[in-house]
């Protein structure tokens, strides 16, 4: 029986536009491999649009996609509304793939919208999403697996910039805690570059982390996902940026090249594939997964976990998008697998609100 497969991208995020690219990817090459795609594009504004020609990327421009129809996603599926915002059609969906990056859609919104309806997910779960959505929370969560990171600061004000222990020696590298695709991210020299770089990062963020600018760096990226309950790690690739710091012109203007797999030593790939795997394994992941390495003084750091990585790694993971369907397909099955042993677990019901009396919980007086 075709599964009705539902492809949210968008969102209220500084990355709406990449989601764009993200989702109408996914939903191309689920199509493709004989999937029924439900594309639900989720606006700037947190509105919602839902009509199979959104997966075309084309209707994006100039903010076509508002002439579609508004949506509602209710009771296991979706609803596409009138003008009048009634609901008119119905559509149950079997499962959904998350391609929303940053803001709530990557940070937990999605999981939470797709588990009170009682959707599956073939993504990341509301753990992973929310803790990895902010860089200060995943320094927190890899110091406890014992996962090297570098050195780091972290503040939500100017005027805490002032009396921040342990700040690290410049060069530093200033990052806004939640968003992605490198979006505020600037590497300063001195005291007033760090002011300038701060101030700036906390107008798109409401808090940052100053991190030690690790030197003669190499930039390595290491994408996973789980399948037939077996965790998949994919080769190594190599960044190669031309500045200080992989921008956001140079990942998305193809304004940088790649090397894949990374000209590095063999056991140095088998090692960060190891952590890859491992922190992966560990925290009971799911959906495709990309890690973040930086390699510094014969040092392996990983630096960020993207649980909706760009254009969800198809690049790691086949050699292109009629070789990626098939990796999205395992990670569907994977994730239908795991919600039907969900669902086959019983909830209990205590009996205790049998023996409470009627007038319990009343705050007044008559």
């Amino acid at each position: 029986m075709q599964k009705n497969i539902l492809v949210i991208f968008g969102g209220a995020s500084n990355e709406n536009e990449i989601s764009v690219i993200t989702g109408t990817m996914a939903a191309n090459v689920l199509k493709g491999a004989g999937y029924s795609v439900i594309p639900l594009y989720i606006a700037q504004n947190g509105k919602f649009y839902s009509d199979e020609k959104l997966a075309d990327i084309s209707g994006f421009s100039g903010d076509k996609y508002s002439s579609f129809p508004r949506a509602i996603v209710a009771n296991g599926g979706v609803y596409a509304l009138n003008k009048r915002g009634i609901p008119k059609k119905f559509t149950p969906v079997d499962i959904a793939l998350n391609c929303c990056h940053g803001g709530w859609g990557e940070g937990g919104g999605v999981c939470g919208l797709c588990a009170a309806n009682g959707i599956p997910l073939a993504s990341a779960g509301l753990f992973e999403s929310s803790a990895f959505m902010d860089k200060y929370l995943t320094k927190i969560v890899l110091t406890g697996l014992g996962v090297k990171t570098a050195e780091y600061s972290y503040i939500k004000s100017m005027e805490e910039l002032g009396c921040a222990v342990n700040m690290p020696q410049f060069p530093v590298i200033v990052k806004p805690v939640t968003l992605g695709s490198s979006i505020g991210v600037e590497k300063a020299e001195n005291e007033e570059q760090l002011k300038d770089a701060v101030q700036t990062a906390l107008m798109l963020d409401g808090a940052v982390i100053i991190e030690k600018y690790l030197s003669d760096r190499r930039e390595i990226n290491c994408a996973a996902y789980l399948a037939d309950g077996e965790v998949v790690t994919s080769e190594c690739e190599e960044p190669l940026s031309q500045s200080a710091v992989y921008s956001y012109e140079e990942k998305y203007r193809g304004g940088v090249k790649s090397v894949f797999p990374a000209d590095i030593p063999v056991e140095l790939s088998r090692k960060i594939r190891d952590i890859t795997g491992s922190t992966y394994k560990k925290l009971n992941m799911r959906g495709i997964v990309r890690f973040d390495f930086i390699l510094s003084g014969g040092e392996i750091y990983l630096s960020e976990i993207n649980t909706v990585p760009g254009s969800l790694s198809y690049y790691l993971l086949s050699s292109g998008f009629k070789n990626f369907a098939p990796v999205l397909q395992k990670v569907i099955e994977q994730s239908l697998a795991d919600a039907a042993a969900a669902k086959s677990k019983k909830l209990i019901r205590t009996g205790v609100l049998e023996n409470i009396p009627s007038n319990a919980c009343k705050t007044g007086r008559k």
